[in-house]
């Protein structure tokens, strides 16, 4: 069997216009150019809709293929067989399949792989990332949605000593430093990763005593202790981050701030790990569970009334958060 091909040296840009026959495991060629070679030593591309055929020889000059039907019976007479991938290619069962298997991979990464590598990776990024992206957050914070408190410095004082004289339930007690701002979007609370825990005025005059705002702060502090807030940062900008860890440039993290603000929500787990080491800091300290679950219905009754704000809203499925820190009591 002889097929009509355009064969190029690899030298010049001329086509020679050639036939192909293979006999006795050797490709051999004749025409405007003639040469022979072991079918073993050549390349040939993969099969692919409404495209030409390439055979490559050892120099890289190669054929162009026109025929491919005729040119798919020449490779079957050889035995010549597609690989395993080209083969799942070229059926929609197997394109099929690999979307599938590609589909679940991804899914698989993205809940477990990522959130244990951002663990990981937040545990290696340089303090100074963690203040320069703490920092990067709150002067958007203070743009955006703070204003300057407007509780007594006595008030904000006594707060900061009360908190200050809790033992931690467990380990070292995390860098802290508690900042208090008004707020456009009500009552919150929350830590930046650089060990900032803002409390909003509104947050405070809400709660019914300072048992209450112990608890919050304590919740707070346990998402430090966890570094959950950095290992979402992570998980939500995982190749800047990896690049931190190799080059310690922090500014494609920090240039992601404004956005991963307004998504900045806990998973259940979190929220829970952030609940049980409040649990145990308050009953460390010898302080009723009663309060802490107190302030976070004080906190739910708020929300009630209106659409919870879209800004840092990391307080989900209260009532069940209420019922695991009374049933720990």
């Amino acid at each position: 069997m002889s097929i009509p091909a355009l064969y190029f040296d690899g030298k010049t840009s001329r086509a020679h216009h050639v036939t192909l026959s293979v006999e006795g495991g050797l490709a051999t060629i004749s025409g405007d150019a003639e040469r022979s070679c072991p079918i073993s030593e050549l390349r040939v591309s993969e099969r692919a809709r409404n495209t030409k055929r390439k055979v490559t020889f050892p120099d890289d000059a190669y054929l162009e293929i026109v025929d491919t039907a005729a040119f798919d019976a020449l490779l079957a007479d050889t035995g010549h067989q597609d690989s395993f991938v080209v083969r799942m290619q070229q059926s929609w069962r197997g394109a099929l399949t690999a979307v599938v298997a590609t589909l679940v991979v991804l899914t698989l990464s993205y809940l477990y792989v990522l959130p244990l590598a951002s663990e990981g990776i937040a545990k290696m990024l340089p303090e100074k990332v963690e203040r320069s992206i703490g920092k990067g957050m709150l002067d958007f914070l203070d743009k955006q949605i703070f204003a300057p408190s407007r509780l007594p410095p006595a008030r904000q004082q006594a707060l900061i000593e009360q908190f200050k004289h809790l033992q931690p339930p467990r380990g070292d007690l995390p860098d802290y430093r508690i900042l208090f701002r008004r707020s456009k979007i009500g009552p919150n609370a929350f830590a930046l990763p650089s060990g900032e825990i803002i409390i909003t005025d509104e947050l405070v005059q809400l709660m019914k005593n300072d048992e209450q705002v112990m608890g919050v702060l304590a919740h707070e502090l346990g998402h430090l202790h966890e570094r959950h807030l950095m290992r979402r940062v992570v998980q939500s900008s995982a190749i800047a981050a990896l690049t931190t860890v190799v080059f310690g440039d922090a500014s494609a993290i920090v240039a992601n701030i404004p956005t991963l603000l307004l998504d900045m929500k806990y998973s259940r787990d979190a929220e829970r790990e952030a609940d049980d080491y409040a649990i145990a800091m308050m009953k460390t300290n010898g302080i009723d569970l009663a309060h802490m679950a107190g302030g976070f219905e004080q906190l739910q009754a708020a929300t009630k009334e209106s659409t919870p704000p879209p800004y840092l809203s990391s307080h989900p499925s209260t009532d069940e958060r209420i019922e695991h820190i009374l049933k720990s009591r």
